[in-house]
């Protein structure tokens, strides 16, 4: 099975790319971004050395959904997707916040809550939680967004304080970020699953703030199955989870956490086809329906290219 870990297109009208961990962003004449859902796999800030095949699909196609599915909540940049791996829409000026928003006390949060940490991003946390345990309400705890490098917890206070972004667009931003995570609790919940924590992204175009990159993916999000939830929290058991964290795992069990002087795992084709499968697992979950695998796996790139430029040429 093929993956896409490169990609070095020339789209007609493309004024520039920018790589990132896992998306590759193309800009068309500074109106348009082609968003092409690489097959890469990140973790602990790192790019893994070996892509996950169909990955970037599955990636791609449950943004898509969930943009479609909360359109009615805030306006968003997609306009198509011409390829299974590629999403085009307007380009909107990101903002450099990511919005996290927990429903549970999972995660980085619990690390830092076990070991002591009360207030998270300015947001008090209560005495005496245990993992995986429901908040009274979901909290925000938005980061900076770097270019490079790990993204740095950071207060609302600080954000408007530092004039990151404005205090009427950080409670807009705010406001959003709660309807979708009520609007994705209850589109998980159909599919016998909870939210447990995602992030989201925004931009701004023609003055109006605009939902952006990718929404409810296992790469930004954190599902439980709801089913045995309850008796698992009691018993202090790990939760059967849909997201990335079972890659988190694998590589914290073989003592790498990104951090300097560790050496990733080697990724063995096992692996990484048995990480492809789960891919597929989730997306079946989170979208209720049947994966089918684009065809054309030969040759990605080409395939991309001509569906992309033949969408570009008819705009």
């Amino acid at each position: 099975m093929k993956a896409l870990t490169h990609t070095d297109f020339n789209f007609p009208g493309q004024k520039s790319v920018y790589h990132g961990k896992v998306r590759d962003v193309y800009d068309i004449n500074d109106e348009l971004m082609v968003m092409v859902a690489t097959d890469r796999i990140s973790a602990f800030d790192v790019i893994l050395p070996k892509g996950i095949p169909f990955k970037g699909q599955v990636l791609n196609q449950i943004a898509a959904t969930f943009l479609d599915a909360t359109s009615d909540i805030v306006p968003n940049w997609k306009l198509a997707t011409p390829d299974p791996m590629v999403t085009v829409g307007l380009k909107c000026e990101g903002f450099r916040v990511e919005m996290i928003i927990r429903g549970y006390l999972t995660g980085s949060a619990w690390r830092e809550y076990k070991n002591g940490c009360r207030e998270l991003c300015g947001v008090k946390l209560p005495e005496g939680m245990k993992e995986n345990q429901k908040f009274p309400t979901p909290i925000i705890t938005p980061t900076t967004k770097a270019d490079a490098g790990h993204d740095e917890n950071i207060s609302k206070e600080e954000i408007i304080a530092q004039g990151i972004v404005s205090k009427e667009d950080y409670e807009q931003m705010e406001k959003y970020t709660y309807a979708l995570f009520a609007r994705g609790t209850e589109m998980a919940a159909e599919k016998g699953l909870i939210l447990v924590d995602t992030k989201y992204e925004f931009g701004k175009k023609d003055g109006k703030v605009y939902l952006i990159d990718e929404i409810h993916t296992p790469d930004s999000s954190r599902y439980f199955y709801a089913e045995g939830y309850q008796e698992k929290f009691e018993k202090g058991e790990p939760q059967k989870q849909l997201s990335k964290e079972f890659v988190r795992q694998w590589l914290i069990d073989h003592n790498f956490m990104g951090k300097d002087g560790q050496q990733v795992p080697e990724m063995t084709d096992e692996y990484v086809n048995s990480v492809s499968e789960r891919y597929i697992e989730l997306y079946e979950h989170i979208v209720g329906n049947k994966f089918c695998k684009a065809d054309n796996q030969a040759d990605l790139a080409a395939r991309i290219e001509k569906n992309v430029t033949e969408y570009l040429n008819r705009k």
